[in-house]
């Protein structure tokens, strides 16, 4: 609604007799009222009884206005009335909104009571902190189980090490030790988590509840189900949850009527399929929407294309965009940059030819086409490949890596590294060095490399051989266990198999990565190994999710199996 013209003439002043007789005091509520007026009447209504009369009512609301040192204010002319009741709509809507938080805040009546099982904190040392306005409580054979488990190098290890630290920071905060502070309650925002709003609460005292015959007391999932069931008792008012990853605890406790859940906030995605792919398909009307506006130049080799219309909300960068029409030439191209509503498509680089083989390997599909371009691209310094066994992701990732290590000396050389964890039977301790131990975790690596060095049939059997210790002398292996303060300068980096990493473990070796390295991330999420990881929670789908839409990283969802008839049946049908 546009607001009236300004006033012409200049205001007049209203004498005090005039201002006391005016019926916009008298009668509260009315479009004339003047706004202090107006909040004068509501304070004054609102300190009344329902029962008092409108007459006693107008009387205080004329008594207090007159009272006020604003009643030798200046009004405004005869567009003024217009303002005034514009402005009191304002002011109403703004005065409800903090009443609709405030209403929404204390929707929950109570907050929930929370019991973590030991694995929780394993596998988060965070989760104190997740839980927003909610309490927790510790049962003291999780304290007693996290004790157990301090010791070690492993990842485990240092998540209860870094859990027993926050636990005595918290601790710490307390103003005095005895047990009635502690029954208390510590503030979860003490140690500066202000996602926190709740509680910490330890058990400070022996709870004996009996559980049912057919589970033994001296197991320490039946105690901490004791401990859910008497917390239950003994405060019916509010909703008792315990939080484990374990299912079949779980299940334990849903059958003797105990609420429980399983710890979602590791979850980066709740459905795998919402996962980023990478590939967009173009409309079909994509030529007549966005031909009109639509700008193109070439440049080194490769058409450019500037386009503006409704597609461009929907891309991001290093998207990789495709249209396939019958009877026309089809179109590959890569999302440069987008400002504003406009966007720059690149066209790709078609290494399905021959002639642009990256040692020997060829691109036999279209998501194999894109995976090559990003690869290849020096401005790409992330890039992660998903996708079901024989898809060819490290075929190609080793291909990208020997041409630009050897052919363009882009890089210094290749590592490779991969989280050790045994599909089977664990054989036990490897002897030898740390690339002797890793060598039988690095058969895929090796199988691939003969792939690569087949295709030499030129040289003979001294020349491959040659090219196989040149190769092998570029490729170093590494173990994931001493990434932890290393520096890589002008690497290539493979991080085979990173479905089997924790998001914390992903982070720790992306940040890694110094000055001129690639690292591309290999996996297939629907064969995790590792426990209490699945697709949603996995460090993979985490980097996925979270480097999309970067300018310098790129990811490809590869759909159709290359290696043989029998295996892509054997992936489809088993």
């Amino acid at each position: 609604m546009p607001l009236p013209k300004a006033p012409t003439k200049r205001a007049a002043r209203l004498e005090t007799s005039a201002f006391e007789t005016t019926p916009a005091v008298s009668k509260p509520g009315t479009q004339r009222q003047t706004p202090l007026a107006k909040v004068a009447s509501k304070t004054i209504s609102s300190k009344t009884s329902a029962s008092a009369t409108p007459t006693k009512a107008s009387a205080a609301a004329r008594a207090a206005v007159d009272s006020s040192p604003a009643v030798q204010t200046t009004f405004a002319p005869a567009p003024a009335p217009a303002l005034v009741s514009r402005k009191p709509a304002e002011v109403s809507a703004t005065a409800q909104k903090p009443k609709a938080r405030k209403k929404n805040a204390h929707a929950g009546d109570k907050p929930k009571l929370f019991v973590l099982d030991t694995n929780v904190l394993m596998h988060d040392p965070m989760s104190l902190f997740r839980f927003e306005e909610h309490d927790i409580y510790l049962p003291m054979i999780t304290l007693e189980e996290l004790d157990g488990h301090k010791k070690g190098m492993t990842e485990v290890a240092r998540n209860v090490r870094q859990v027993s630290r926050e636990l005595d920071a918290l601790a710490g905060g307390l103003q005095g030790s005895s047990i009635a502070e502690m029954a208390k309650g510590m503030p979860l925002d003490h140690t500066g988590h202000r996602e926190a709003g709740g509680k910490l609460f330890f058990q400070t005292q022996l709870i004996d509840t009996p559980l049912p015959a057919g589970l033994p007391q001296g197991k320490a999932d039946n105690q901490i189900l004791g401990v859910v069931q008497a917390l239950k008792l003994q405060q019916p008012e509010r909703e008792v949850v315990l939080v484990s990853k374990d299912i079949n605890m779980r299940i334990k406790a849903r059958a003797l009527g105990l609420a429980a859940e399983d710890y979602r906030n590791d979850k980066t995605l709740e459905d795998s399929d919402l996962l980023y792919t990478g590939v967009q398909a173009l409309p079909a009307d994509f030529w007549e929407r966005h031909g009109k506006t639509m700008e193109s130049w070439q440049q080194g080799g490769l058409t450019f294309y500037r386009i503006s219309g409704p597609l461009v909300p929907s891309l991001l960068v290093n998207e990789l965009l495709y249209l396939e029409a019958p009877g026309a030439a089809p179109l590959y191209a890569k999302v440069m940059e987008i400002t504003g509503k406009t966007a720059v498509l690149r066209t790709l680089k078609d290494y399905g030819n021959q002639k642009h083989a990256v040692w020997g390997v060829t691109a036999r599909n279209r998501e194999q086409n894109f995976a090559l371009n990003l690869l290849l691209d020096p401005d790409c310094d992330f890039v992660t490949l998903t996708g079901t066994a024989g898809t060819g992701k490290t075929l190609m990732t080793l291909a990208a890596g020997l041409s630009q290590v050897l052919d363009e000396r882009r890089y210094s050389e290749i590592i490779v590294t991969r989280v050790t964890v045994p599909v089977g039977e664990d054989i036990g301790f490897l002897p030898g060095t740390e690339e002797e131990k890793m060598g039988p975790w690095m058969g895929a690596l090796d199988d691939n490399l003969e792939v690569l060095a087949r295709g030499d049939n030129a040289a003979g059997e001294w020349g491959r051989a040659a090219t196989n210790d040149l190769v092998r002398s570029k490729i170093k292996i590494k173990s994931l266990n001493f990434m932890r303060g290393r520096t890589f300068l002008n690497k290539y980096v493979i991080i085979d198999e990173a479905q089997n990493l924790t998001p914390k473990q992903m982070k720790t070796l992306i940040t890694r990565a110094g000055p001129g390295t690639k690292i591309v991330c290999l996996g297939n999420l629907a064969q995790i190994d590792t426990p209490y990881l699945t697709e949603g929670s996995s460090g993979l789908t985490y980097a996925v999710d979270r480097f999309k839409g970067w300018a310098h990283s790129g990811h490809i969802t590869l759909a159709r199996g290359e290696r043989s008839r029998l295996a892509d049946f054997a992936s489809e049908v088993l």
